[in-house]
Protein backbone atom coordinates (compact mmCIF):
# COMPACT_ATOMS: atom_id res chain seq x y z
CA UNK A 1 0.00 0.00 0.00
CA UNK A 2 1.03 3.56 -0.65
CA UNK A 3 -0.73 6.71 0.45
CA UNK A 4 -1.34 9.59 -1.95
CA UNK A 5 -2.83 12.72 -0.36
CA UNK A 6 -3.85 10.48 2.59
CA UNK A 7 -5.83 8.11 0.32
CA UNK A 8 -4.63 4.52 0.32
CA UNK A 9 -3.71 3.03 -3.07
CA UNK A 10 -2.94 -0.64 -3.71
CA UNK A 11 0.59 -0.94 -5.11
CA UNK A 12 -0.39 -4.23 -6.77
CA UNK A 13 -3.19 -2.61 -8.76
CA UNK A 14 -1.10 0.50 -9.40
CA UNK A 15 1.56 -1.74 -10.90
CA UNK A 16 -1.09 -3.55 -12.94
CA UNK A 17 -2.34 -0.22 -14.29
CA UNK A 18 1.16 0.82 -15.35
CA UNK A 19 1.79 -2.53 -17.06
CA UNK A 20 -1.50 -2.34 -18.95
CA UNK A 21 -0.79 1.26 -19.92
CA UNK A 22 2.44 -0.02 -21.47
CA UNK A 23 0.51 -2.78 -23.27
CA UNK A 24 -1.90 -0.20 -24.74
CA UNK A 25 1.01 2.06 -25.72
CA UNK A 26 2.89 -0.74 -27.47
CA UNK A 27 -0.31 -2.06 -29.10
CA UNK A 28 -0.43 1.00 -31.34
CA UNK A 29 3.18 0.43 -32.42
CA UNK A 30 2.49 -3.27 -33.00
CA UNK A 31 -0.60 -2.39 -35.03
CA UNK A 32 1.46 -0.07 -37.22
CA UNK A 33 4.15 -2.71 -37.60
CA UNK A 34 1.58 -5.22 -38.89
CA UNK A 35 -0.02 -2.68 -41.25
CA UNK A 36 3.30 -1.58 -42.74
CA UNK A 37 4.99 -4.97 -42.67
CA UNK A 38 5.78 -4.89 -46.39
CA UNK A 39 5.62 -1.15 -47.11
CA UNK A 40 7.08 2.02 -45.68
CA UNK A 41 5.15 3.66 -42.88
CA UNK A 42 3.18 6.81 -43.60
CA UNK A 43 3.80 8.15 -40.11
CA UNK A 44 6.79 9.75 -38.46
CA UNK A 45 8.16 8.65 -35.11
CA UNK A 46 6.59 11.72 -33.50
CA UNK A 47 3.17 10.86 -34.97
CA UNK A 48 3.37 7.34 -33.58
CA UNK A 49 4.43 8.48 -30.11
CA UNK A 50 1.65 11.07 -29.84
CA UNK A 51 -1.04 8.71 -31.14
CA UNK A 52 0.18 5.92 -28.85
CA UNK A 53 0.12 8.23 -25.81
CA UNK A 54 -3.46 9.31 -26.52
CA UNK A 55 -4.55 5.72 -27.20
CA UNK A 56 -2.97 4.34 -24.03
CA UNK A 57 -4.22 7.19 -21.84
CA UNK A 58 -7.83 6.80 -23.05
CA UNK A 59 -7.88 3.02 -22.61
CA UNK A 60 -6.22 3.15 -19.17
CA UNK A 61 -8.67 5.77 -17.94
CA UNK A 62 -11.67 3.85 -19.28
CA UNK A 63 -10.48 0.66 -17.56
CA UNK A 64 -10.16 2.68 -14.38
CA UNK A 65 -13.70 4.06 -14.88
CA UNK A 66 -15.05 0.50 -14.98
CA UNK A 67 -13.38 -0.50 -11.70
CA UNK A 68 -10.70 -2.73 -13.20
CA UNK A 69 -8.07 -1.26 -10.85
CA UNK A 70 -10.26 -1.24 -7.75
CA UNK A 71 -8.80 -3.36 -4.94
CA UNK A 72 -12.14 -3.78 -3.16
CA UNK A 73 -13.70 -5.57 -6.12
CA UNK A 74 -15.62 -8.58 -4.82
CA UNK A 75 -15.62 -11.91 -6.64
CA UNK A 76 -19.39 -11.68 -7.13
CA UNK A 77 -19.18 -8.36 -8.99
CA UNK A 78 -15.94 -9.00 -10.85
CA UNK A 79 -17.22 -10.06 -14.35
CA UNK A 80 -13.82 -9.48 -15.98
CA UNK A 81 -14.80 -9.98 -19.62
CA UNK A 82 -17.92 -7.85 -19.24
CA UNK A 83 -15.97 -5.03 -17.63
CA UNK A 84 -13.25 -5.19 -20.29
CA UNK A 85 -15.87 -5.12 -23.07
CA UNK A 86 -17.57 -2.12 -21.49
CA UNK A 87 -14.25 -0.31 -21.02
CA UNK A 88 -13.23 -0.95 -24.65
CA UNK A 89 -16.61 0.27 -25.90
CA UNK A 90 -16.32 3.50 -23.88
CA UNK A 91 -12.70 3.93 -24.98
CA UNK A 92 -13.55 3.51 -28.67
CA UNK A 93 -16.37 6.05 -28.38
CA UNK A 94 -13.99 8.47 -26.62
CA UNK A 95 -11.30 7.99 -29.28
CA UNK A 96 -13.80 8.69 -32.06
CA UNK A 97 -14.75 11.93 -30.32
CA UNK A 98 -11.08 12.92 -29.88
CA UNK A 99 -10.29 12.10 -33.51
CA UNK A 100 -13.27 14.21 -34.60
CA UNK A 101 -11.94 17.17 -32.61
CA UNK A 102 -8.26 16.61 -33.50
CA UNK A 103 -8.10 14.73 -36.85
CA UNK A 104 -4.29 14.79 -36.93
CA UNK A 105 -4.18 12.24 -34.10
CA UNK A 106 -6.05 9.60 -36.11
CA UNK A 107 -4.10 6.83 -37.81
CA UNK A 108 -5.29 4.43 -40.50
CA UNK A 109 -8.27 2.26 -39.56
CA UNK A 110 -6.24 -0.88 -40.18
CA UNK A 111 -3.70 0.32 -37.61
CA UNK A 112 -6.43 1.04 -35.06
CA UNK A 113 -8.13 -2.32 -35.60
CA UNK A 114 -4.82 -4.14 -35.12
CA UNK A 115 -4.07 -2.03 -32.04
CA UNK A 116 -7.46 -2.94 -30.56
CA UNK A 117 -6.81 -6.64 -31.14
CA UNK A 118 -3.35 -6.45 -29.58
CA UNK A 119 -4.77 -4.46 -26.65
CA UNK A 120 -7.53 -6.98 -25.96
CA UNK A 121 -5.25 -10.02 -26.14
CA UNK A 122 -2.50 -8.24 -24.22
CA UNK A 123 -4.88 -7.21 -21.46
CA UNK A 124 -6.29 -10.73 -21.08
CA UNK A 125 -2.75 -12.15 -20.88
CA UNK A 126 -1.70 -9.50 -18.35
CA UNK A 127 -4.76 -10.20 -16.19
CA UNK A 128 -4.14 -13.95 -16.33
CA UNK A 129 -0.55 -13.54 -15.15
CA UNK A 130 -1.58 -10.97 -12.51
CA UNK A 131 -4.21 -13.18 -10.88
CA UNK A 132 -2.03 -16.25 -11.37
CA UNK A 133 0.86 -14.87 -9.32
CA UNK A 134 -0.38 -11.92 -7.22
CA UNK A 135 -2.06 -14.17 -4.63
CA UNK A 136 0.97 -16.38 -4.11
CA UNK A 137 1.60 -16.79 -0.40
CA UNK A 138 5.13 -15.41 -0.57
CA UNK A 139 3.86 -12.13 -2.02
CA UNK A 140 1.32 -11.46 0.76
CA UNK A 141 2.02 -9.55 3.94
CA UNK A 142 2.13 -11.85 6.95
CA UNK A 143 0.10 -10.34 9.79
CA UNK A 144 0.22 -11.33 13.46
CA UNK A 145 -2.85 -10.30 15.48
CA UNK A 146 -2.59 -9.48 19.20
CA UNK A 147 -5.88 -10.74 20.63
CA UNK A 148 -8.17 -13.68 19.94
CA UNK A 149 -11.61 -12.24 20.77
CA UNK A 150 -14.48 -11.20 18.53
CA UNK A 151 -12.73 -8.18 17.01
CA UNK A 152 -9.65 -10.22 16.23
CA UNK A 153 -11.60 -13.09 14.67
CA UNK A 154 -13.49 -10.62 12.44
CA UNK A 155 -10.22 -9.76 10.68
CA UNK A 156 -10.18 -13.19 9.06
CA UNK A 157 -12.85 -12.10 6.57
CA UNK A 158 -11.67 -8.53 5.95
CA UNK A 159 -10.32 -9.36 2.50
CA UNK A 160 -11.60 -12.90 1.99
CA UNK A 161 -14.12 -11.88 -0.69
CA UNK A 162 -11.70 -9.73 -2.71
CA UNK A 163 -10.19 -10.89 -5.98
CA UNK A 164 -6.79 -9.77 -4.69
CA UNK A 165 -6.02 -10.53 -1.05
CA UNK A 166 -3.08 -8.52 0.19
CA UNK A 167 -2.36 -10.23 3.52
CA UNK A 168 -2.56 -13.48 5.45
CA UNK A 169 -3.06 -13.80 9.20
CA UNK A 170 -0.41 -16.16 10.57
CA UNK A 171 -1.92 -16.41 14.04
CA UNK A 172 -3.66 -14.79 17.00
CA UNK A 173 -1.79 -14.15 20.23
CA UNK A 174 -4.04 -14.88 23.22
CA UNK A 175 -4.27 -12.30 25.97
CA UNK A 176 -4.82 -13.16 29.60
CA UNK A 177 -8.47 -14.01 30.46
CA UNK A 178 -9.66 -13.12 26.95
CA UNK A 179 -12.44 -15.30 25.45
CA UNK A 180 -11.23 -17.23 22.39
CA UNK A 181 -13.17 -16.74 19.16
CA UNK A 182 -10.32 -17.11 16.67
CA UNK A 183 -8.59 -20.17 15.28
CA UNK A 184 -4.83 -20.72 15.23
CA UNK A 185 -4.31 -19.21 18.69
CA UNK A 186 -0.72 -18.76 19.84
CA UNK A 187 0.15 -18.80 23.55
CA UNK A 188 3.20 -16.81 24.62
CA UNK A 189 5.11 -17.40 27.85
CA UNK A 190 8.67 -17.39 29.16
CA UNK A 191 9.55 -20.19 26.73
CA UNK A 192 7.98 -18.51 23.67
CA UNK A 193 8.08 -14.71 23.60
CA UNK A 194 6.29 -12.40 21.23
CA UNK A 195 9.59 -11.66 19.49
CA UNK A 196 10.11 -15.40 19.01
CA UNK A 197 6.70 -15.70 17.34
CA UNK A 198 7.46 -12.77 15.03
CA UNK A 199 10.76 -14.35 13.98
CA UNK A 200 9.37 -17.88 13.63
CA UNK A 201 6.38 -16.85 11.52
CA UNK A 202 8.36 -14.31 9.47
CA UNK A 203 5.82 -11.61 10.42
CA UNK A 204 5.62 -8.43 8.33
CA UNK A 205 3.36 -6.44 10.69
CA UNK A 206 1.52 -6.69 14.00
CA UNK A 207 -2.08 -5.57 14.59
CA UNK A 208 -3.51 -4.84 18.05
CA UNK A 209 -7.08 -6.20 18.12
CA UNK A 210 -8.03 -6.90 21.73
CA UNK A 211 -11.69 -6.60 22.73
CA UNK A 212 -10.89 -4.79 25.98
CA UNK A 213 -8.16 -2.17 25.64
CA UNK A 214 -8.00 -1.88 29.42
CA UNK A 215 -6.20 -5.21 29.52
CA UNK A 216 -2.46 -4.94 29.92
CA UNK A 217 -0.60 -5.16 26.63
CA UNK A 218 2.98 -6.46 26.30
CA UNK A 219 4.19 -2.92 25.69
CA UNK A 220 7.91 -3.63 26.16
CA UNK A 221 7.84 -6.49 23.68
CA UNK A 222 5.77 -4.49 21.20
CA UNK A 223 8.22 -1.60 21.49
CA UNK A 224 11.13 -3.96 20.84
CA UNK A 225 9.35 -5.34 17.75
CA UNK A 226 8.56 -1.83 16.53
CA UNK A 227 12.15 -0.67 16.96
CA UNK A 228 13.31 -3.75 15.07
CA UNK A 229 11.52 -2.50 11.97
CA UNK A 230 8.23 -4.44 12.17
CA UNK A 231 5.19 -2.10 11.87
CA UNK A 232 2.77 -2.21 14.82
CA UNK A 233 -0.65 -0.65 14.30
CA UNK A 234 -4.00 -0.40 15.99
CA UNK A 235 -7.14 -2.01 14.63
CA UNK A 236 -8.66 1.28 13.51
CA UNK A 237 -5.70 2.18 11.30
CA UNK A 238 -5.60 -1.35 9.89
CA UNK A 239 -9.25 -1.14 8.79
CA UNK A 240 -8.70 2.32 7.33
CA UNK A 241 -5.85 1.05 5.19
CA UNK A 242 -7.35 -2.27 4.11
CA UNK A 243 -11.00 -1.29 3.58
CA UNK A 244 -10.82 2.51 3.22
CA UNK A 245 -13.28 3.18 6.01
CA UNK A 246 -13.38 4.41 9.60
CA UNK A 247 -14.35 1.37 11.66
CA UNK A 248 -17.17 2.43 13.98
CA UNK A 249 -17.01 -0.63 16.25
CA UNK A 250 -13.71 0.50 17.77
CA UNK A 251 -13.85 4.23 17.09
CA UNK A 252 -13.00 6.46 20.04
CA UNK A 253 -12.77 10.25 20.45
CA UNK A 254 -9.03 9.95 21.24
CA UNK A 255 -8.33 8.26 17.89
CA UNK A 256 -10.17 11.04 16.08
CA UNK A 257 -8.26 13.69 18.00
CA UNK A 258 -4.78 12.27 17.46
CA UNK A 259 -5.12 10.77 13.97
CA UNK A 260 -4.13 12.71 10.89
CA UNK A 261 -6.70 14.18 8.51
CA UNK A 262 -9.86 16.24 9.04
CA UNK A 263 -8.04 19.20 7.46
CA UNK A 264 -10.33 21.88 6.04
CA UNK A 265 -8.24 25.02 5.89
CA UNK A 266 -5.87 26.87 3.58
CA UNK A 267 -6.62 26.54 -0.12
CA UNK A 268 -8.65 23.32 0.15
CA UNK A 269 -12.11 24.98 0.36
CA UNK A 270 -11.20 27.47 -2.37
CA UNK A 271 -9.91 24.78 -4.75
CA UNK A 272 -12.92 22.55 -4.08
CA UNK A 273 -15.41 25.39 -4.60
CA UNK A 274 -13.67 26.57 -7.79
CA UNK A 275 -13.73 23.05 -9.17
CA UNK A 276 -17.45 22.71 -8.33
CA UNK A 277 -18.36 25.94 -10.12
CA UNK A 278 -16.37 25.19 -13.27
CA UNK A 279 -17.52 21.56 -13.45
CA UNK A 280 -21.21 22.38 -12.82
CA UNK A 281 -21.24 25.05 -15.53
CA UNK A 282 -19.57 22.67 -17.97
CA UNK A 283 -21.90 19.75 -17.24
CA UNK A 284 -25.00 21.94 -17.40
CA UNK A 285 -23.87 23.17 -20.82
CA UNK A 286 -23.44 19.63 -22.20
CA UNK A 287 -26.37 17.89 -20.50
CA UNK A 288 -29.16 20.41 -21.13
CA UNK A 289 -30.55 18.31 -24.01
CA UNK A 290 -30.74 15.19 -21.82
CA UNK A 291 -32.50 17.17 -19.10
CA UNK A 292 -34.95 18.51 -21.70
CA UNK A 293 -35.72 14.98 -22.96
CA UNK A 294 -36.17 13.77 -19.38
CA UNK A 295 -38.62 16.57 -18.61
CA UNK A 296 -40.57 15.74 -21.78
CA UNK A 297 -40.70 12.02 -20.85
CA UNK A 298 -42.06 12.85 -17.38
CA UNK A 299 -44.69 15.13 -18.92
CA UNK A 300 -45.79 12.45 -21.37
CA UNK A 301 -46.15 9.85 -18.63
CA UNK A 302 -47.73 11.97 -15.89
CA UNK A 303 -49.45 14.69 -17.88
CA UNK A 304 -48.44 18.29 -18.57
CA UNK A 305 -49.99 19.50 -15.33
CA UNK A 306 -47.72 17.34 -13.15
CA UNK A 307 -44.47 18.78 -11.77
CA UNK A 308 -41.22 17.67 -13.42
CA UNK A 309 -38.88 18.62 -10.61
CA UNK A 310 -39.01 17.40 -7.04
CA UNK A 311 -37.76 19.62 -4.22
CA UNK A 312 -37.09 18.12 -0.83
CA UNK A 313 -35.51 19.42 2.38
CA UNK A 314 -32.17 17.81 3.19
CA UNK A 315 -29.52 18.41 5.85
CA UNK A 316 -26.41 20.07 4.46
CA UNK A 317 -23.10 21.53 5.54
CA UNK A 318 -22.90 22.09 9.31
CA UNK A 319 -26.49 20.82 9.71
CA UNK A 320 -27.96 23.67 7.64
CA UNK A 321 -31.12 22.57 5.77
CA UNK A 322 -31.54 23.23 2.05
CA UNK A 323 -33.82 22.20 -0.80
CA UNK A 324 -32.35 19.50 -3.03
CA UNK A 325 -33.59 19.48 -6.65
CA UNK A 326 -34.18 16.25 -8.58
CA UNK A 327 -36.26 15.03 -11.46
CA UNK A 328 -39.46 13.53 -10.10
CA UNK A 329 -39.20 9.75 -10.33
CA UNK A 330 -42.13 8.76 -8.06
CA UNK A 331 -45.87 9.16 -8.14
CA UNK A 332 -47.31 12.41 -6.82
CA UNK A 333 -48.79 10.62 -3.78
CA UNK A 334 -45.55 8.74 -2.99
CA UNK A 335 -45.33 10.07 0.56
CA UNK A 336 -48.91 10.20 1.63
CA UNK A 337 -47.93 7.94 4.55
CA UNK A 338 -44.89 10.00 5.53
CA UNK A 339 -41.15 9.82 4.85
CA UNK A 340 -39.74 6.38 4.12
CA UNK A 341 -36.71 4.75 2.51
CA UNK A 342 -36.92 3.59 -1.09
CA UNK A 343 -36.86 -0.19 -1.47
CA UNK A 344 -35.49 -2.48 -4.19
CA UNK A 345 -38.99 -3.11 -5.60
CA UNK A 346 -40.61 0.22 -4.75
CA UNK A 347 -44.01 0.43 -6.48
CA UNK A 348 -44.04 4.20 -6.00
CA UNK A 349 -41.44 4.64 -8.77
CA UNK A 350 -42.83 5.52 -12.20
CA UNK A 351 -41.77 3.83 -15.46
CA UNK A 352 -39.67 6.84 -16.44
CA UNK A 353 -38.40 7.02 -12.88
CA UNK A 354 -36.96 3.49 -13.07
CA UNK A 355 -34.87 4.45 -16.10
CA UNK A 356 -33.60 7.80 -14.85
CA UNK A 357 -32.79 6.34 -11.43
CA UNK A 358 -30.84 3.45 -12.93
CA UNK A 359 -28.58 5.80 -14.88
CA UNK A 360 -28.61 8.60 -12.27
CA UNK A 361 -30.29 11.03 -14.67
CA UNK A 362 -32.65 12.10 -11.88
CA UNK A 363 -29.62 13.62 -10.11
CA UNK A 364 -28.77 16.08 -12.91
CA UNK A 365 -30.81 19.03 -11.52
CA UNK A 366 -28.59 18.87 -8.44
CA UNK A 367 -25.97 20.61 -10.60
CA UNK A 368 -27.89 23.78 -9.73
CA UNK A 369 -27.44 22.98 -6.02
CA UNK A 370 -23.71 22.60 -6.69
CA UNK A 371 -23.53 25.88 -8.59
CA UNK A 372 -25.34 27.69 -5.76
CA UNK A 373 -22.89 26.28 -3.21
CA UNK A 374 -25.40 24.18 -1.27
CA UNK A 375 -23.75 20.97 -2.42
CA UNK A 376 -20.47 19.76 -3.85
CA UNK A 377 -19.87 17.23 -6.59
CA UNK A 378 -18.33 14.81 -4.12
CA UNK A 379 -19.38 14.33 -0.50
CA UNK A 380 -21.74 12.35 1.73
CA UNK A 381 -25.23 12.07 0.28
CA UNK A 382 -27.59 14.59 1.96
CA UNK A 383 -30.22 12.94 4.15
CA UNK A 384 -33.68 14.03 5.19
CA UNK A 385 -34.09 15.80 8.55
CA UNK A 386 -36.61 13.18 9.70
CA UNK A 387 -34.01 10.44 9.32
CA UNK A 388 -31.04 12.50 10.56
CA UNK A 389 -32.78 13.24 13.85
CA UNK A 390 -33.08 9.53 14.58
CA UNK A 391 -29.64 8.55 13.28
CA UNK A 392 -27.88 11.12 15.48
CA UNK A 393 -29.42 9.43 18.54
CA UNK A 394 -28.68 5.83 17.57
CA UNK A 395 -25.49 5.92 15.45
CA UNK A 396 -22.30 7.29 17.03
CA UNK A 397 -20.52 10.14 15.22
CA UNK A 398 -23.28 10.42 12.64
CA UNK A 399 -23.36 14.21 12.83
CA UNK A 400 -19.66 14.35 11.84
CA UNK A 401 -20.57 13.58 8.23
CA UNK A 402 -21.94 17.13 8.00
CA UNK A 403 -18.45 18.60 8.44
CA UNK A 404 -18.22 18.81 4.63
CA UNK A 405 -20.75 19.75 1.99
CA UNK A 406 -23.02 16.93 0.80
CA UNK A 407 -22.37 15.63 -2.70
CA UNK A 408 -24.05 14.22 -5.79
CA UNK A 409 -21.72 11.25 -5.57
CA UNK A 410 -19.48 10.06 -2.78
CA UNK A 411 -17.10 7.47 -1.41
CA UNK A 412 -19.91 5.56 0.30
CA UNK A 413 -21.87 5.33 -2.97
CA UNK A 414 -18.86 3.68 -4.63
CA UNK A 415 -18.08 1.26 -1.81
CA UNK A 416 -21.50 0.26 -0.51
CA UNK A 417 -24.86 -0.45 -2.21
CA UNK A 418 -27.95 1.67 -1.67
CA UNK A 419 -28.87 1.91 2.00
CA UNK A 420 -32.47 1.34 3.02
CA UNK A 421 -32.15 0.67 6.75
CA UNK A 422 -30.35 1.86 9.86
CA UNK A 423 -27.84 -0.97 9.44
CA UNK A 424 -27.01 0.23 5.92
CA UNK A 425 -26.71 3.79 7.20
CA UNK A 426 -24.25 2.59 9.87
CA UNK A 427 -22.15 0.84 7.21
CA UNK A 428 -22.18 3.79 4.82
CA UNK A 429 -21.24 6.20 7.61
CA UNK A 430 -17.92 4.38 7.94
CA UNK A 431 -17.09 5.29 4.34
CA UNK A 432 -18.42 8.84 4.75
CA UNK A 433 -16.14 9.37 7.75
CA UNK A 434 -13.19 8.08 5.71
CA UNK A 435 -13.97 10.74 3.10
CA UNK A 436 -14.39 13.50 5.70
CA UNK A 437 -11.07 12.49 7.25
CA UNK A 438 -9.05 12.17 4.04
CA UNK A 439 -10.78 14.28 1.42
CA UNK A 440 -8.66 16.05 -1.19
CA UNK A 441 -8.98 17.07 -4.83
CA UNK A 442 -7.19 13.82 -5.74
CA UNK A 443 -9.79 11.73 -3.88
CA UNK A 444 -12.61 13.81 -5.40
CA UNK A 445 -11.30 13.16 -8.91
CA UNK A 446 -10.89 9.46 -8.13
CA UNK A 447 -14.49 9.24 -6.95
CA UNK A 448 -15.87 11.18 -9.92
CA UNK A 449 -14.04 8.97 -12.41
CA UNK A 450 -15.19 5.82 -10.63
CA UNK A 451 -18.81 7.01 -10.68
CA UNK A 452 -18.91 5.88 -14.33
CA UNK A 453 -18.80 2.32 -13.01
CA UNK A 454 -21.79 2.99 -10.74
CA UNK A 455 -23.82 4.45 -13.63
CA UNK A 456 -23.03 1.69 -16.15
CA UNK A 457 -23.49 -1.12 -13.63
CA UNK A 458 -26.52 0.45 -11.96
CA UNK A 459 -25.03 -0.28 -8.52
CA UNK A 460 -27.06 1.17 -5.68
CA UNK A 461 -29.78 2.61 -7.90
CA UNK A 462 -33.26 2.73 -6.32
Amino acid sequence: MIRIFRHYISTAYLGLMLVEWLVFYLAMHWGAAVRFLYTSSWYSRGDMIMSSLVFSAVFTLCCSFLGLYRKTLDKEEYNLLERINYSFAVAIFTLVFIYYIIPDLMLARSVLISALAFSFVGMLLTRYLFYRFVNLEKLKRRVLVIGCGQRASALDVVNSTYVYRGFDIVGYVAMEDEPVYAANVILVDENLTLADVVARENVDEVVIAVDDRRKKLPVDELLDIKMSGIPVMDLQTFYEREQRLVYLETLSPSWLVFSDGFVNDGLRPIVKRSFDVVASVFLLSVSWWLMLLTALAIYLESGFGAPVLYRQTRVGYRNKPFKVIKFRSMRLDAERNGAQFASATDDRVTKVGKVIRKFRIDELPQLFNVFKGEMSFVGPRPERPEFVEGFVKTIPYYKERHRVKPGITGWAQLCYPYGASEHDTWQKLQYDLYYVKNYSLFLDLTIMLSTVEVVLWGRGAR
